[in-house]
C-alpha cells in the first residue's frame, strides 16, 4: 500500500488546539466577540486542510481509490526498552470519512452555537471546550498507533465532562458531567488493560509495537501463537467502547449528558464521541475477525442495545431525552454492523447518522431557543406555522432516520440488517429489524408533538415565537441536504454505481469472515428491505394515528399499556439498580475503608508516631534541666548501673 510523507496532518490537529488557546486568552480578556469568530473559523480551516489531505489521498497512484496513505511522522514520544512509540498521524480511507464528519459536521454545528450562545456570558470558555474536544477527537482518528488513539480517546472524555457540565452552576448539569466522566472511566480501564495484555502478545512473538497497521499485520501470527488472545483483546476493547459508544451496560450516562448546551449534544452525542467506539472496533477488525465469538458479542450487544433504548424513547416527555435514547439505539446499528463483520455498513451508519441525528439536535435546540428552555412536548404543538424552516428540516431529519425510501437511514440501516441476516445473526436481525418500527414511531411522534396540531405554547413565549437566525438555520438547510442525499453513496443491488462507500472503505477494513461465496442474492435482499421499510412505515403510520387522526386513541392504548408504561418511563430502574447494586455498596465499602483503615490504621500510625515522638521528647526534655547537681546524680547512677551489671554478668 503507497504512503506519502506529509506535514500537513499536523495542522488538522494544531487549528483547533490554536483555537482553544485564543479563545481561553479571550475568556480572560473578555472578548465575546472575538470568540465567536475564531471558535467556528479555525474549524473551517481545519476543515479545509482536511480535505486537501483527502484529495491527495485520492491523487496517490493506486489501483483503487480507496488504498494508500499520508503520513506525518511528528515526533519519537516513547523509547522505553522494547517500546518505541511514534507521534504519528495517519490519514487513509477510514480516517477520511471520520475527519470529514467531525471537521465538516463540527463547523456546520460551531456556526450554529454562534447563535444559539449569542446571549450567553461565558462563550468564550464554551468556543475554548468546544475546540478542545475536536481537537482530541481528531488525535483520535489520525492516531497512528492505540497510545496515540487513547489520548484522544482521553481528550474527549475530558471535553465531554467540561461541556456536559457546562452550566455547572446548577448541580444537576454538574452530576451529569461527573457521570458521564465516572462511566467513561470504567470504559477505558478496559481499554487500558487490553492494550496491555495485547502488547505483551505481540512481545511474546518477536513484534513489541502497538502501531495499528503493524496489529492488523500480526494478528494471524498472535492468533496462531496464542489462540485466546484476540478473544480476550478483543472483548476488553469492546467493554472500553461500550463506554464511550453508550452501549449496554454502559449507556447510563447519555441521557443525563443532555444537561449540556444543544450544540454539545449535536457535536459529541450524535457525529463524533459517541462513534468513537465503532471506529476503534472497526480500526481494529483485522484482530476482531479472528475471533468469530468475539463478533458475535458485538452483534448481540448492538441489537439488544438498538431495541431496548427504542423502547425507552417512545415514552419520553422531553424532546432532547427522545433523541438522546435514539441515540443510543442507532449507535446499537453500528455496532450491530461491524459486529456482523459488515464494518464498512456500520461505519457507513456512523457517517449517515451524523447527518440526520445532528440535524434533529439542532432542530430540537432551535425549538428550545425559541421557547426559552422549554423541552416539553406537552407545552408544545403547532410551531411549524411560526417555524417552517426548523419544521422543515426536522421532518427530513425525521424521514431520514426512519428508513423511509430513498433518505439516508433506508439505505446504511438496511446495509446493516442485510449483513446481520445474510451472515446467519438472525437473533440481532431480528431486534434491529423490530427496533426500526419503534424508531418511525418515537420520532414521528415528536415531529408531530412539536410541530403539527394545536399550540399548547405558554401565552407569554408565544408571542415571542420566531424562526432562527441564519447562523442556526444555514448549518440545518446543509444537514437536510446531506440527510435526504447522502445514503445514495451505498446504492443496493449494484444500482447506479453501487455500494460506492463499502468499495472505497474496502482495503482499510477487514473483509466480512460471515459472508460466505460473497455475494448477496438479489431475492433475499429485496424481501430484507421491503421487511424493514414497511415496519418502519407500520411505527409511522402508528404514530401518525395516535398523534393526528385519532388523538382519543392514546386514552386506549394508555389503558393496554398500563403495566408496561411505567417500566418504560422509568428507564427499567437501571440507574436505581446500578445505584443500589454497585454504587451505594461501593459507597459504604469506601467510607468503611475511610473509617476503619484510614482514619484508624493509617492516620493511627502516623499520629502514634507523633505523639510518641511528643511523650519522649518531654521525657528527655525534663532530663535536660542545666543543673549541674543533676548531671552528677545521673553520673552516679549510671556508674553503678554499669558497676553492678560487670559484678553480675563477670560473677
Amino acid at each position: 500500500m503507497p504512503e506519502l510523507e506529509t506535514s500537513l496532518l499536523r495542522w488538522i490537529v494544531l487549528l483547533p488546539l490554536a483555537g482553544f488557546v485564543a479563545n481561553v486568552i479571550c475568556a480572560k480578556l473578555d472578548k465575546p466577540l472575538a470568540s465567536k469568530f475564531i471558535g467556528p473559523g479555525v474549524l473551517f480551516t481545519a476543515f479545509a486542510i482536511a480535505m486537501t489531505g483527502v484529495g491527495m489521498l485520492w491523487s496517490l497512484p493506486v489501483e483503487h481509490l480507496g488504498e494508500g496513505a499520508l503520513i506525518d511522522p511528528v515526533f519519537t514520544w516513547i523509547a522505553a526498552g522494547p517500546l518505541t512509540v511514534d507521534f504519528t498521524l495517519r490519514l487513509d480511507a477510514l480516517t477520511s470519512v471520520m475527519l470529514f464528519l467531525i471537521t465538516g459536521v463540527g463547523s456546520l454545528i460551531h456556526l450554529y452555537a454562534v447563535g444559539y450562545m449569542e446571549d450567553d456570558p461565558d462563550v468564550s470558555r464554551f468556543f475554548a471546550y468546544l475546540n478542545l474536544f475536536v481537537a482530541a477527537m481528531l488525535i483520535l482518528v489520525l492516531g497512528d498507533s492505540l497510545v496515540v488513539l487513547f489520548i484522544g480517546w482521553e481528550g474527549v472524555g475530558l471535553c465531554s465532562y467540561l461541556l456536559i457540565g457546562f452550566w455547572h452552576k446548577e448541580m444537576g448539569n454538574a452530576d451529569a458531567g461527573q457521570k458521564a466522566m465516572i462511566v467513561n472511566r470504567i470504559g477505558d480501564a478496559a481499554f487500558l488493560i487490553g492494550m496491555f495484555v495485547l502488547f505483551w502478545g505481540l512481545y511474546e512473538i518477536g513484534v513489541p509495537t502497538l502501531n495499528l497497521q503493524s496489529i492488523n499485520q500480526n494478528a494471524g501470527a498472535l492468533a496462531q501463537a496464542i489462540p485466546w488472545m484476540p478473544t480476550a483483546v478483543c472483548l476488553l476493547m469492546l467493554f472500553g467502547a461500550t463506554g464511550k459508544s453508550a452501549q449496554v451496560p454502559l449507556f447510563v450516562w447519555l441521557p443525563d449528558a443532555m444537561a449540556g448546551p444543544t450544540p454539545v449534544s449535536a457535536l459529541i452525542h450524535a457525529a463524533t464521541m459517541v462513534t468513537a467506539g465503532v471506529y476503534l472496533i472497526a480500526r481494529l477488525s483485522f484482530l476482531y475477525v479472528l475471533s468469530p465469538d468475539a463478533l458475535h458479542v458485538v452483534a448481540w450487544i448492538g441489537g439488544f442495545t438498538c431495541l431496548f433504548a427504542a423502547t425507552m424513547a417512545i415514552v419520553q416527555e422531553d424532546l432532547k431525552k427522545v433523541l438522546a435514547y435514539s441515540t443510543v439505539s442507532q449507535i446499537g446499528y453500528m455496532v450491530l454492523g461491524v459486529g456482523v463483520g459488515a464494518f464498512a455498513a456500520g461505519i457507513f451508519h456512523v457517517m449517515m447518522h451524523a447527518f440526520f441525528k445532528g440535524l434533529l439536535f439542532l432542530g430540537a435546540g432551535a425549538v428550545m431557543h425559541a421557547l426559552h428552555g422549554e423541552l416539553r412536548m406537552s407545552h408544545m404543538g403547532g410551531l411549524r406555522k411560526q417555524m417552517p424552516k426548523t419544521a422543515g428540516t426536522f421532518f427530513i431529519a425525521s424521514l431520514a432516520i426512519a428508513g423511509f425510501p430513498g433518505f439516508a437511514a433506508f439505505f446504511s440501516k438496511d446495509m446493516v440488517l442485510e449483513n446481520a441476516y445474510m451472515g446467519g445473526f438472525v437473533g440481532p436481525w431480528a431486534l434491529g429489524t423490530i427496533a426500526a418500527g419503534f424508531t418511525a414511531f418515537y420520532i414521528f411522534r415528536a415531529f408531530f408533538r412539536t410541530f403539527t396540531g394545536e399550540s399548547h405554547v405558554d401565552p407569554e413565549k408565544a408571542e415571542h415565537l420566531h424562526e432562527m437566525g441564519w447562523q442556526m438555520t444555514v448549518p440545518m438547510i446543509i444537514l437536510a441536504v446531506l440527510a435526504t442525499f447522502g445514503g445514495w453513496i451505498g446504492m443496493p443491488l449494484h444500482l447506479l454505481w453501487g455500494d460506492a462507500i463499502g468499495h472505497y472503505l474496502a482495503p482499510a477494513l477487514a473483509a466480512n469472515p460471515f459472508m460466505h461465496g460473497g455475494g448477496h442474492h438479489t431475492g433475499e435482499v429485496l424481501i430484507l428491505m421491503a421487511i424493514a421499510t414497511g415496519v418502519g412505515l407500520f411505527g409511522m403510520f402508528w404514530a401518525w394515528l395516535l398523534y393526528v387522526k385519532r388523538p382519543a386513541l392514546l386514552d386506549t392504548v394508555y389503558g393496554v399499556t398500563r403495566p408496561i408504561y411505567p417500566v418504560l418511563w422509568n428507564k427499567y430502574w437501571l440507574d436505581e439498580i446500578y445505584d443500589g447494586l454497585i454504587v451505594a455498596p461501593y459507597k459504604r465499602t469506601s467510607r468503611f475503608l475511610w473509617s476503619a483503615i484510614d482514619v484508624v490504621i493509617v492516620d493511627g500510625i502516623v499520629n502514634g508516631v507523633a505523639t510518641t515522638i511528643t511523650l519522649l521528647s518531654g521525657i528527655i526534655r525534663r532530663m535536660q534541666t542545666g543543673n549541674v547537681q543533676h548531671y552528677a546524680l545521673g553520673l552516679l547512677f549510671g556508674a553503678a548501673f554499669l558497676l553492678g551489671t560487670y559484678l553480675v554478668v563477670g560473677g
